[in-house]
Order: structure tokens, then C-alpha cells, then sequence
């Protein structure tokens, strides 16, 4: 789409929704790499401004769009309720939908779909960890999203994209993927394909206990990185969890093991330099510590002794995604050089090898966390 279309769809879809007062302007907003994000201003009675978050949604990530939008509704509904009986701002701790004039949580304009929040103001989002203030709150924030959905029937949510934490499927399509070696790098990966094999055994560990109902089906963020918490400008403090395109059913200790993969790591994600890369206990600790508190006792005894299996799963089964889309020619993650994606699954199962030396250390905080 050029750059006058793309101006046209966007002016569209202001004029789409219900937004209150006069048009003032809009502008691109943010840095995702999946959705456009832009700020709509608009000037109201009283002169005052109202900011609002328009997005146009990347239908070939999210394929159901329509889907998307129902699990985003129903989630913040719930999640506005619960922030109500609570005594907080429904306004600032839950996201707030902006309907279109037909009364769809949407505008379907064919090539685009575009879908409004109210902007929440005051509050700011991180790339990284600044201080270990920020991960803190980041851990509360998850926690208490998953506090506040715990008494939501999560099999209500459709499955947007189907199979997404289902590691052991994931590992049997790894080995079809292996077997057939189209592109002929197996023998470029031969020591980390031999990783993920030895442990085939862990590969279906999560979901059997759910399965078997050792580990309740929970509603899942599925995104828990820290930029994805609006926290506030002056507190610091967070305030919102936001981006819940990826929300479905799941299990609450793979939202916190993403968390831990991807914030508790000493390296970035596609560090080249092996020895730089561990398990940050203190970064582990303070993320659990805000985690727990945020879920309030809303866990059960299970899924607070399979925490730290949660954080080392994520990590493997990360390393293997990136492992599997090296072996099919880098079809999936965008790269940025040669070997990228061998270099992000190398960096990974070096994480995933650290906390298994630290699984008992990652136990004992857990423990005297949660006592």
C-alpha cells in the first residue's frame, strides 16, 4: 500500500469510529513490528484534548481477526469489572475499547482492519530494564492480570493461533523438519539439533499435566515482555497490560517463563559470544517476587512448583523455533545476517542450559517466595 493509499485507509477509519469532539490530527506512535499504531487527537467541548489509539491489525500474523477483537473484548470487559469492585480506574488499568459507528469493535475496510483504544495518558512503556524497579512491576503486572482473570472460564477464548505453546507438537514438526533437511543445514546444526533431541523428554511435560489436570487451563497474555506494561510516569508503578492480541487459553507458568527467557537473560537474544549469556538470579528473583504478588494466592501449589520448569520450556522451546526455521531456510523470523536464526536458537539453548544448572536455586526462590 503507498504511502497517499495508506494516508486514505487511515482517514477512513477515524472517520469510522465514535470518537467524540473535533479532529485535530494523527501520527505514527510507537515501534511494533507487527500492527501500525497511530495517536488520534481529538479536541473536545470543554477545549480539552482526548488522545486515542488507532491500529491497523496485520491480518497475515492474525488471520481471524474478528476473533482477535471478541477475546479483547470479552477479556477487558472482565478485567474493567474486576478493576471497578476493586475501587482503581477501569480508564487506566484495563483498555478501553472505542467502537466504530456501526457498533463493531472494529473497522473491516476489506485490504485493512483497523481497531481504536482510549489512550491511556500519563503512562509510559519500556524497551528494557532500566532498573530492577521496572521488571518488579512488570512481574505484578502479569501476575495481576492473571489474578484478575482467575475466576474467568478460559476455554471461552478462541484459540488464535492454534497449537501456539503446544511444545510437543512443536517438537514432533522440529523432527519431520530435521528428517527432511530441505535446504541441507542440518549439518550446519548438528550439535544443537542434538540438544533439543536429549530432551525430548521434557517436550511434553506442561501440557500433560494439563492434560491430566495437575495444572489449570488459564487465560495467557502470551506476550510478556516489559514494553507490553504501561507503567506510570510518576509513580512508576504499573498500571496496564496492554497488546492482548495473543490472549487465549494457555498455561500461567509459560507467560511467566517467557517473562524470565526474555528479561532474566544476561545477554540480548541473539548474543553470538556463548559466555555472556546465564540466568540472572537476582533479575529471577525480583520478577518473581513481583509476579506473585500481582497473582494475590490466585495460584495453585502445582503451578508454583512448575515456575521455574515454566521459565526453562520457554527458553527450549524458543530455541527450537528459531533451530526449526534456520533448518527450513529462515522462512518465519526476520533475519539481519547470515545465520541469524542459528545464532538467536544457539544463544537460547545456552540460557536453557544455565537454568538447568540453577533449577535448584530457581526451586528455592520459588519456595521462600511463596511461603
Amino acid at each position: 500500500m503507498s504511502g497517499t493509499d495508506a494516508n486514505k485507509a487511515v482517514l477512513e477509519a477515524i472517520e469510522r469510529f465514535d470518537f467524540p469532539g473535533t479532529f485535530i490530527d494523527y501520527a505514527r506512535h510507537g515501534n511494533g513490528h507487527i500492527n501500525d499504531t497511530y495517536m488520534v487527537r481529538f479536541e473536545q467541548e470543554d477545549g480539552s484534548v482526548k488522545k486515542y489509539i488507532l491500529q491497523r491489525i496485520n491480518t497475515s500474523v492474525f488471520k481471524n481477526p474478528d476473533a482477535v477483537m471478541e477475546n479483547i473484548g470479552l477479556v477487558s470487559n472482565f478485567i474493567r469489572e474486576k478493576v471497578k469492585a476493586n475501587g482503581g480506574d477501569p480508564e487506566r488499568e484495563a483498555l478501553t475499547i472505542v467502537f466504530a459507528k456501526d457498533g463493531k469493535p472494529f473497522f473491516d475496510a476489506g485490504e485493512s482492519f483497523f481497531r481504536a483504544y482510549l489512550y491511556i495518558d500519563g503512562a509510559v512503556s519500556y524497551e528494557a530494564v532500566e532498573k530492577p524497579e521496572d521488571f518488579y512491576e512488570a512481574g505484578f503486572a502479569f501476575g495481576r492480570f492473571q489474578y484478575l482473570l482467575s475466576e474467568f472460564k478460559a476455554d471461552d477464548l478462541s484459540e488464535v493461533i492454534p497449537g501456539f505453546h503446544d511444545t510437543g507438537a512443536r517438537f514432533e514438526r522440529f523432527k519431520q523438519v530435521v528428517k527432511e533437511d530441505k535446504v541441507g543445514r542440518c549439518k550446519d546444526a548438528a550439535k544443537e539439533i542434538q540438544f533439543v533431541l536429549d530432551r525430548a523428554a521434557d517436550m511434553t511435560v506442561c501440557m500433560d499435566k494439563l492434560k491430566d489436570g495437575k495444572l489449570p487451563l488459564r487465560v495467557t497474555h502470551n506476550d510478556t515482555k516489559l514494553n507490553n506494561v504501561m507503567m506510570d510516569e510518576k509513580s512508576g508503578k504499573a498500571v496496564c497490560v496492554v497488546d492482548l492480541d495473543t490472549v487465549m487459553p494457555g498455561l500461567s507458568i509459560n507467560d511467566f517463563g517467557d517473562a524470565i527467557r526474555f528479561g532474566a537473560n544476561t545477554a540480548a537474544e541473539d548474543e553470538v559470544d556463548l559466555n555472556k549469556v546465564s540466568l540472572d538470579l537476582n533479575l529471577f528473583e525480583i520478577y518473581t517476587k513481583g509476579f506473585l504478588a500481582g497473582c494475590n494466592n490466585s495460584l495453585t501449589d502445582e503451578e508454583l512448583k512448575m515456575l521455574p520448569m515454566g521459565a526453562k520450556m520457554m527458553t527450549l522451546e524458543c530455541g527450537m523455533r528459531f533451530l526449526t526455521d534456520f533448518l527450513e531456510g529462515d522462512v518465519y523470523f526476520k533475519i539481519h545476517r547470515d545465520n541469524h536464526n542459528l545464532d538467536r536458537a544457539r544463544c537460547q539453548f545456552a540460557l536453557v542450559a544455565d537454568m538447568e544448572k540453577k533449577m535448584s536455586d530457581m526451586d528455592e526462590i520459588v519456595r521462600n517466595i511463596s511461603k
